[in-house]
């Protein structure tokens, strides 16, 4: 079904001819897919639905000047550029609609996204690269509006980046930076702030980017005079425009019903973008959305009649029928008679895409129906269990839910039985879930031979004659060995680049290595974690630095939204192994003190959480992770730069475990767990207990995603029957998580002689300055007196209360 991109070179009339029916052929499929699709969400066969109808043309155009190499990062109603490009079918529509989780039947996500999300395969299996110079590529889609914004940027960067810096092997990933980043959104959509932040970004980094808006003056039921200043993105938009003294776009605007137009158009941007690296807006206006926003309503509710009436006369496709009419491309005979065929191949291709999705939980229903007619058979409850059959067997179309739910169901009507029949039905359900349940649930983490679990500890090599330096010179150090040893690792963040950053842990970086590898950047989050997304799915190493671990939080949706679901919404066929670099803990007052880590353990599942206690461990977070593909967050402790730390030898090549604990100190009574700034403390205090009595095991668990992969804690705990966890967090937050990990993750409770304990922050956000520190967070004093507490409880003779 794919269309030709060549249309613009010299055609005879009749491949002209043929060319545009070809392309009108792609429309029309596209928009019965659609329709079709509404009523199998109405009658019940899908959950939901969201199509692309009325924004089928301009995605032809798209589509033309979209080449090899190419990415898109777009919004939910691109179907129709994707049939154009090859890389959906009728069938794979449907299947997506259906949510088969046959990755070959559903190749966009393996139906773990609703239809309209679209991605193309860029990894094998290993997690090794394919080429994607010579296919057309789709970052996965998001469904959160304007989601996709920030990650355009970094795919478009990432051209930047191949055609301007030396030494990197572009070989599966870019022709001399000549690749476009095409994004897509709906005009509403460009009321958010990530699509305002990433339009600024790039019109200063001046990347070859293409943004079009799909203008159909709606978001839902929402007229654009409610969503934009004078009802026009590109009206507002007008002073991004690009002129002979300054940076900025290329801004066009297009009907989008126009189909010559939009081809030369969309022509004239790709050349700019392609050749020049200059982005460009091409704002596609008059627009239709014949269906309304989805499934869930109606346009008719609220739409005029005067606007219904003018979007059937200006529907894109009925727009290009009649110019082809017009144009003697086409007559009305032929066009009904294609369009009669395309409604039966729709069909066909629903009826297949079905037939794939249902026969093998058919199957998967016999088997458990005989297996429940045996154990009928041989039980007293015999008339429960064929009741339950009975009413399985009567769904002629079932889901995997109905059949898995009715064999669970039959297990308690055969708890006190012991019979060969019911351990069948136990070992059918046990294969079940291990064959299905990572159907839904793998590749949260990856799973490639490069996952970061894999990679073995390499230890820091000392002299004997070994400096003892401040912490940041340990950080630069190792950043410079990277930075020697890997040509595609790149860094950016705020202060980053000239000054090396705010605590000189990139100090001479930019000097010695260039602007693009080591770069500043605007006061703008969201972007900068977009752009190591968009340029880790393209080859490169990016370690996106965010100031400080507060300011994450203006990222905290990118990050949660689009990158921690790569891997998993993508089923392990894409990747994006981005770094995101930041120092937090204890500093001064409420927005400066980075503890904010249950908020974001429990928001960012997929990437890896890291908080190493010195600048040692975080230097050899940043080696290891640099052999692997897993994301990762590395917070740096923050009032650590100045601190003293040994001079390793052996720089960039040392390597700490991820997932690993570390004891520190051994003891017998308690074990104390803690990580980051608040460790330090620990420490201290720990040396302060053997004056009393109390021999305190201390353990830094380094890694809060993966957490303590090797179960080591809970041996600790079987050796001492006491636990404390001690946090900066909010009560509740990380500590909770941690708890949660010892207790019912590694079942420590059974070791028990006292009752687990927390030691947190207070609940509400650190004062400021050094008081504040020490009434607002756990104090030297407050975990000795915690811990004293534990073992006053347990032996008040030994330990006499202490206040």
């Amino acid at each position: 079904m794919q269309t030709n991109p060549d249309i613009k070179t010299k055609l005879s009339f009749d491949d002209f001819k043929q060319e545009v029916l070809n392309d009108y052929k792609v429309a029309v499929t596209s928009r019965e897919c659609s329709l079709l699709g509404r009523r199998e969400v109405l009658t019940g066969k899908a959950k939901f639905g969201i199509f692309g109808g009325g924004k089928e043309v301009p995605q032809l155009a798209m589509a033309k000047a979209f080449k090899n190499g190419d990415f898109r990062s777009g919004y939910y109603r691109d179907q129709t550029f994707m049939m154009a490009i090859g890389k959906l079918s009728i069938e794979n529509f449907f299947s997506g609609l259906y949510a088969n989780i046959d990755f070959n039947q559903e190749p966009m996500s393996g139906g773990r996204q609703m239809g309209g999300h679209f991605m193309t395969t860029t990894i094998d299996e290993n997690g090794d690269w394919l080429d994607l110079t010579k296919t057309k590529n789709t970052s996965s889609d998001i469904s959160p509006t304007a989601g996709q914004m920030p990650r355009l940027l970094g795919l478009a960067q990432a051209s930047k980046i191949y055609r301007h810096v030396e030494g990197i092997d572009s070989s599966k990933f870019s022709n001399n930076g000549n690749e476009v980043a095409w994004g897509t959104i709906g005009n509403a959509s460009t009321s958010e702030g990530l699509f305002f932040e990433t339009i600024n970004a790039a019109g200063v980094l001046q990347v070859p980017m293409i943004i079009s808006v799909w203008d159909d003056e709606y978001g839902i039921s929402v007229h654009a005079k409610h969503q934009t200043t004078k009802e026009n993105i590109s009206e507002i938009l007008k002073g991004f425009q690009k002129d002979e003294n300054s940076n900025g776009y290329e801004i066009l605007k297009v009907k989008g019903w126009d189909y010559v137009s939009l081809i030369e158009v969309y022509e004239e941007a790709s050349q700019i973008a392609r050749e020049k690296h200059v982005p460009v807006l091409i704002h596609v206006q008059e627009l239709t959305q014949p269906q309304g926003h989805s499934t869930s309503g109606s346009h008719e509710r609220y739409k005029s009649k005067e606007r219904l009436e003018w979007e059937v006369q200006y529907d894109c496709n009925a727009q290009m029928r009649e110019w082809m009419i017009a144009t003697g491309i086409a007559t009305e005979e032929e066009l009904s008679e294609l369009e009669k065929s395309i409604k039966k191949a729709v069909r066909d291709g629903k009826k297949a895409a079905w037939t794939s999705f249902v026969h093998p939980i058919k199957e998967e229903k016999s088997q458990i129906i005989d297996i429940l007619d045996k154990l009928a058979s041989s039980s007293p409850n015999k008339v429960f269990i064929t009741k339950l059959k009975n009413e399985l067997d009567a769904i002629s179309e079932p889901i995997r839910k109905d059949v898995i739910s009715t064999a669970r169901k039959a297990l308690k009507y055969v708890i006190s039985e012991n019979t060969p029949e019911k351990q069948n039905l136990i070992n059918w359900i046990e294969t079940y879930f291990d064959n299905i349940q990572p159907k839904y649930s793998s590749h949260l983490y990856s799973e490639s031979k490069k996952a970061t679990r894999l990679v073995e500890e390499v230890k820091p090599q000392y002299k004997e004659t070994s400096e003892e330096v401040d912490a940041r010179i340990i950080i630069r150090d190792n950043f410079n060995a990277l930075f020697s040893k890997h040509p595609e690792v790149l860094i950016f963040g705020e202060d980053s680049g000239n000054i090396g950053d705010v605590n000189q842990g990139l100090e001479g970086m930019q000097e010695k290595y260039g602007e693009l590898r080591v770069a500043d950047a605007g006061i703008r989050e969201a972007t900068i974690l977009g752009q190591g997304i968009g340029m880790a799915m393209r080859g490169l190493r990016p370690i996106a630095e965010i100031q400080y671990l507060d300011y994450l939080m203006y990222a905290l949706q990118t990050m949660s939204d689009d990158l921690s679901t790569v891997q998993y919404r993508t089923k392990g066929h894409q990747k994006a192994p981005v770094i995101v670099r930041t120092r937090g803990h204890r500093l001064e007052g409420i927005w400066h003190s980075g503890s904010q880590l249950g908020g974001i353990l429990n928001l960012v599942r997929g990437i890896l959480i890291l908080v190493p206690r010195n600048m040692t461990k975080a230097a050899g977070f940043y080696n290891t992770l640099l052999e692997s593909d897993d994301p990762a967050l590395v917070i740096e402790c923050l009032n650590g730069y100045r601190l003293k730390e040994k001079l390793p030898t052996n720089m960039g090549d040392f390597k700490t475990p991820v997932g690993v604990i570390e004891t520190l100190k051994e003891g017998k009574d308690i074990t104390l767990v803690s990580y980051g700034s608040t460790l330090r403390i620990v420490e201290e205090v720990a040396k302060e207990l053997m004056e009393v009595g109390i021999d305190a095991e201390v353990i830094d668990v380094q890694s809060l995603i993966p957490f303590d992969l090797n179960q080591d804690i809970v041996k600790s705990v079987a050796k001492t029957n006491r636990l404390m966890v001690i946090d900066e967090d909010v009560p509740g937050g990380a500590s909770a998580y941690i708890l949660n990990e010892i207790l019912n993750t590694q079942n420590a409770y059974k070791h028990l002689d006292s009752k687990p304990s927390t030691l947190t922050a207070k609940e509400h956000r650190p004062a400021y300055g050094s008081d504040g520190d020490y009434f607002s967070k756990p104090s030297h004093e407050d975990i000795f007196e915690a811990i004293y507490a534990v073992m006053h409880e347990s032996d008040p003779n030994t330990y006499p209360k202490l206040r």
